[in-house]
Protein backbone atom coordinates (compact mmCIF):
# COMPACT_ATOMS: atom_id res chain seq x y z
CA UNK A 1 0.00 0.00 0.00
CA UNK A 2 2.81 2.41 0.86
CA UNK A 3 4.68 1.55 -2.33
CA UNK A 4 1.59 2.24 -4.43
CA UNK A 5 0.68 5.44 -2.59
CA UNK A 6 4.12 6.97 -3.15
CA UNK A 7 4.43 5.61 -6.73
CA UNK A 8 7.39 3.32 -6.02
CA UNK A 9 5.05 0.72 -7.54
CA UNK A 10 3.64 2.08 -10.80
CA UNK A 11 0.16 1.58 -12.20
CA UNK A 12 0.06 -1.61 -14.26
CA UNK A 13 3.16 -3.06 -12.59
CA UNK A 14 2.96 -6.77 -11.86
CA UNK A 15 3.42 -7.80 -8.24
CA UNK A 16 5.59 -10.77 -7.23
CA UNK A 17 3.78 -14.10 -7.08
CA UNK A 18 2.41 -15.33 -3.77
CA UNK A 19 4.98 -18.14 -3.69
CA UNK A 20 7.86 -15.70 -4.30
CA UNK A 21 6.69 -13.41 -1.47
CA UNK A 22 6.21 -16.43 0.80
CA UNK A 23 9.78 -17.62 0.15
CA UNK A 24 11.29 -14.16 0.52
CA UNK A 25 9.68 -13.33 3.86
CA UNK A 26 9.31 -16.86 5.27
CA UNK A 27 5.51 -16.76 5.61
CA UNK A 28 2.85 -19.19 4.45
CA UNK A 29 1.60 -18.70 0.88
CA UNK A 30 -1.99 -18.65 2.15
CA UNK A 31 -1.12 -15.59 4.24
CA UNK A 32 0.18 -13.81 1.14
CA UNK A 33 -2.94 -14.76 -0.82
CA UNK A 34 -5.13 -13.33 1.94
CA UNK A 35 -3.17 -10.06 1.88
CA UNK A 36 -3.43 -9.85 -1.90
CA UNK A 37 -7.20 -10.43 -1.68
CA UNK A 38 -7.42 -7.57 0.84
CA UNK A 39 -5.51 -5.34 -1.58
CA UNK A 40 -7.94 -6.25 -4.36
CA UNK A 41 -10.94 -5.48 -2.13
CA UNK A 42 -9.32 -2.19 -1.16
CA UNK A 43 -8.91 -1.38 -4.88
CA UNK A 44 -5.14 -1.08 -4.60
CA UNK A 45 -4.44 -3.93 -7.01
CA UNK A 46 -6.35 -6.04 -9.52
CA UNK A 47 -6.21 -9.75 -10.28
CA UNK A 48 -5.95 -10.86 -13.89
CA UNK A 49 -6.96 -14.46 -14.41
CA UNK A 50 -4.04 -16.60 -15.48
CA UNK A 51 -1.59 -13.72 -15.16
CA UNK A 52 -1.36 -12.51 -11.56
CA UNK A 53 -1.79 -9.38 -9.49
CA UNK A 54 -1.15 -5.89 -10.87
CA UNK A 55 -1.14 -2.37 -9.42
CA UNK A 56 -4.51 -0.92 -10.27
CA UNK A 57 -4.66 2.10 -12.55
CA UNK A 58 -6.42 4.95 -10.79
CA UNK A 59 -8.57 7.49 -12.53
CA UNK A 60 -6.95 10.93 -12.57
CA UNK A 61 -8.79 13.41 -10.39
CA UNK A 62 -7.22 16.50 -11.86
CA UNK A 63 -5.87 17.23 -15.32
CA UNK A 64 -2.62 19.14 -15.80
CA UNK A 65 -2.65 21.89 -18.40
CA UNK A 66 0.36 21.15 -20.57
CA UNK A 67 -0.93 22.76 -23.76
CA UNK A 68 -1.52 26.40 -24.50
CA UNK A 69 -4.71 27.96 -23.17
CA UNK A 70 -6.21 28.36 -26.66
CA UNK A 71 -5.62 24.69 -27.40
CA UNK A 72 -7.31 23.68 -24.16
CA UNK A 73 -10.31 25.91 -24.82
CA UNK A 74 -10.59 24.62 -28.40
CA UNK A 75 -10.44 21.01 -27.22
CA UNK A 76 -13.07 21.71 -24.58
CA UNK A 77 -15.40 23.36 -27.07
CA UNK A 78 -14.99 20.51 -29.52
CA UNK A 79 -15.82 17.95 -26.84
CA UNK A 80 -18.79 19.91 -25.46
CA UNK A 81 -20.35 20.56 -28.86
CA UNK A 82 -19.65 16.97 -29.90
CA UNK A 83 -21.50 15.80 -26.80
CA UNK A 84 -24.58 17.71 -27.98
CA UNK A 85 -24.47 20.76 -25.71
CA UNK A 86 -25.79 24.04 -27.15
CA UNK A 87 -23.44 27.03 -27.27
CA UNK A 88 -25.64 29.05 -24.90
CA UNK A 89 -25.63 26.23 -22.37
CA UNK A 90 -21.83 25.98 -22.60
CA UNK A 91 -21.52 29.75 -22.13
CA UNK A 92 -23.70 29.70 -18.99
CA UNK A 93 -21.68 26.93 -17.40
CA UNK A 94 -18.35 28.52 -18.28
CA UNK A 95 -19.54 31.84 -16.80
CA UNK A 96 -20.53 30.03 -13.60
CA UNK A 97 -17.09 28.45 -13.35
CA UNK A 98 -15.27 31.72 -14.01
CA UNK A 99 -17.39 33.44 -11.37
CA UNK A 100 -16.57 30.88 -8.72
CA UNK A 101 -14.73 31.99 -5.62
CA UNK A 102 -11.08 30.94 -5.97
CA UNK A 103 -9.77 28.57 -3.26
CA UNK A 104 -8.32 30.35 -0.23
CA UNK A 105 -7.57 27.27 1.87
CA UNK A 106 -7.03 23.53 1.65
CA UNK A 107 -9.60 21.09 2.99
CA UNK A 108 -8.15 17.64 3.64
CA UNK A 109 -10.79 14.93 3.13
CA UNK A 110 -9.81 11.93 5.28
CA UNK A 111 -12.04 9.60 7.35
CA UNK A 112 -9.31 8.70 9.88
CA UNK A 113 -9.20 11.58 12.37
CA UNK A 114 -5.63 10.91 13.59
CA UNK A 115 -4.24 10.65 10.07
CA UNK A 116 -6.26 13.72 9.08
CA UNK A 117 -4.61 15.78 11.84
CA UNK A 118 -1.15 14.71 10.63
CA UNK A 119 -1.96 15.60 7.00
CA UNK A 120 -3.32 19.01 8.01
CA UNK A 121 -0.16 19.68 9.99
CA UNK A 122 2.16 18.60 7.15
CA UNK A 123 0.35 20.63 4.48
CA UNK A 124 0.15 23.73 6.67
CA UNK A 125 3.87 23.49 7.44
CA UNK A 126 4.78 22.96 3.79
CA UNK A 127 2.57 25.68 2.29
CA UNK A 128 2.15 28.21 5.09
CA UNK A 129 -1.50 28.45 4.02
CA UNK A 130 -4.66 27.82 5.99
CA UNK A 131 -5.43 24.12 6.06
CA UNK A 132 -8.46 22.37 7.53
CA UNK A 133 -9.59 18.77 7.74
CA UNK A 134 -12.90 16.95 7.50
CA UNK A 135 -14.38 13.50 6.99
CA UNK A 136 -16.04 12.27 3.81
CA UNK A 137 -19.33 13.85 4.90
CA UNK A 138 -17.89 17.29 4.06
CA UNK A 139 -18.11 16.41 0.35
CA UNK A 140 -21.88 16.95 0.58
CA UNK A 141 -21.72 20.17 2.64
CA UNK A 142 -21.54 23.27 0.40
CA UNK A 143 -20.67 25.50 3.36
CA UNK A 144 -17.55 23.43 4.13
CA UNK A 145 -16.48 23.46 0.47
CA UNK A 146 -16.86 27.22 -0.07
CA UNK A 147 -13.44 28.63 -0.95
CA UNK A 148 -11.75 25.27 -0.38
CA UNK A 149 -9.37 23.21 -2.49
CA UNK A 150 -10.29 19.67 -1.46
CA UNK A 151 -7.40 17.22 -1.15
CA UNK A 152 -7.37 13.48 -0.46
CA UNK A 153 -4.98 10.54 -0.37
CA UNK A 154 -5.12 8.08 -3.28
CA UNK A 155 -7.17 5.47 -1.43
CA UNK A 156 -10.03 7.95 -0.90
CA UNK A 157 -9.57 10.27 -3.89
CA UNK A 158 -12.00 8.44 -6.18
CA UNK A 159 -14.69 8.26 -3.49
CA UNK A 160 -14.21 11.95 -2.72
CA UNK A 161 -14.41 12.86 -6.41
CA UNK A 162 -17.66 10.93 -6.77
CA UNK A 163 -19.16 12.60 -3.69
CA UNK A 164 -18.02 16.16 -4.46
CA UNK A 165 -20.04 18.49 -6.71
CA UNK A 166 -18.91 18.32 -10.33
CA UNK A 167 -17.40 21.82 -10.21
CA UNK A 168 -15.44 21.32 -6.99
CA UNK A 169 -11.66 21.00 -7.47
CA UNK A 170 -9.90 17.99 -5.95
CA UNK A 171 -6.17 17.45 -5.51
CA UNK A 172 -4.82 13.93 -5.00
CA UNK A 173 -2.05 14.00 -2.41
CA UNK A 174 1.18 12.20 -3.23
CA UNK A 175 2.91 10.27 -0.46
CA UNK A 176 6.68 10.47 -0.22
CA UNK A 177 8.63 7.35 -1.10
CA UNK A 178 10.03 5.45 1.88
CA UNK A 179 13.06 4.49 -0.19
CA UNK A 180 13.68 8.16 -1.06
CA UNK A 181 13.20 9.21 2.55
CA UNK A 182 15.74 6.66 3.81
CA UNK A 183 18.29 7.42 1.08
CA UNK A 184 21.50 8.76 2.59
CA UNK A 185 20.44 8.01 6.16
CA UNK A 186 22.97 6.26 8.38
CA UNK A 187 21.86 2.88 9.61
CA UNK A 188 21.76 2.89 13.44
CA UNK A 189 24.10 0.46 15.22
CA UNK A 190 22.56 -2.87 16.10
CA UNK A 191 22.48 -2.08 19.82
CA UNK A 192 20.77 1.32 19.40
CA UNK A 193 17.27 1.56 20.93
CA UNK A 194 14.82 2.98 18.38
CA UNK A 195 11.87 4.92 19.78
CA UNK A 196 8.74 5.28 17.62
CA UNK A 197 6.42 8.10 18.73
CA UNK A 198 2.97 9.05 17.43
CA UNK A 199 -0.61 9.69 18.50
CA UNK A 200 -1.83 7.73 15.46
CA UNK A 201 -1.96 3.97 16.19
CA UNK A 202 -1.52 3.05 12.52
CA UNK A 203 1.71 5.10 12.37
CA UNK A 204 3.10 3.04 15.25
CA UNK A 205 2.06 -0.18 13.52
CA UNK A 206 3.36 0.80 10.08
CA UNK A 207 6.66 2.13 11.46
CA UNK A 208 7.21 -1.15 13.31
CA UNK A 209 6.53 -3.07 10.10
CA UNK A 210 8.78 -0.91 7.88
CA UNK A 211 11.68 -0.89 10.34
CA UNK A 212 11.43 -4.66 10.65
CA UNK A 213 11.27 -4.93 6.87
CA UNK A 214 14.60 -3.13 6.44
CA UNK A 215 16.27 -5.59 8.79
CA UNK A 216 16.29 -3.79 12.15
CA UNK A 217 15.81 -5.86 15.30
CA UNK A 218 12.23 -5.51 16.63
CA UNK A 219 13.59 -6.15 20.13
CA UNK A 220 15.26 -2.72 19.93
CA UNK A 221 11.97 -0.88 19.25
CA UNK A 222 10.37 1.28 21.94
CA UNK A 223 6.83 2.08 20.76
CA UNK A 224 5.25 5.10 22.48
CA UNK A 225 1.77 6.57 22.08
CA UNK A 226 2.21 10.27 22.81
CA UNK A 227 -1.42 10.48 23.94
CA UNK A 228 -0.28 8.73 27.11
CA UNK A 229 1.14 10.69 30.04
CA UNK A 230 4.87 10.37 30.57
CA UNK A 231 5.66 9.26 27.03
CA UNK A 232 8.78 11.51 27.00
CA UNK A 233 10.27 9.76 30.02
CA UNK A 234 13.79 8.50 29.36
CA UNK A 235 14.28 10.28 26.03
CA UNK A 236 17.56 12.13 25.72
CA UNK A 237 19.37 14.27 23.14
CA UNK A 238 21.03 11.20 21.61
CA UNK A 239 17.91 9.09 21.32
CA UNK A 240 17.09 7.64 17.89
CA UNK A 241 13.46 8.65 17.35
CA UNK A 242 11.00 8.00 14.52
CA UNK A 243 8.07 10.42 14.77
CA UNK A 244 5.26 11.84 12.63
CA UNK A 245 5.20 15.53 11.70
CA UNK A 246 2.42 16.40 14.13
CA UNK A 247 3.81 14.69 17.21
CA UNK A 248 7.26 16.17 16.66
CA UNK A 249 5.88 19.62 17.50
Amino acid sequence: MLGIACSDLKAGEKLPSTSEIARRFHVHANTVRAVYRDLVEGRWVEWRRGSGFYVRKRKPVERSATDGLDSLVAAFMEMAVGAGYALEEIRQHVSAWVGMRPPDHTLVIEPDSELRAILVSEIAQATGARTEGAGMEACAEPARLAGALAAALPDHAESARAALPAHAPLLMLQSRSIAASLAGQCRPPADTPITVVSSWPDFLRWAHMVLTGVGLDPAAFDIRDCRNNGWKRGLGPHSFIVVDSLSVT
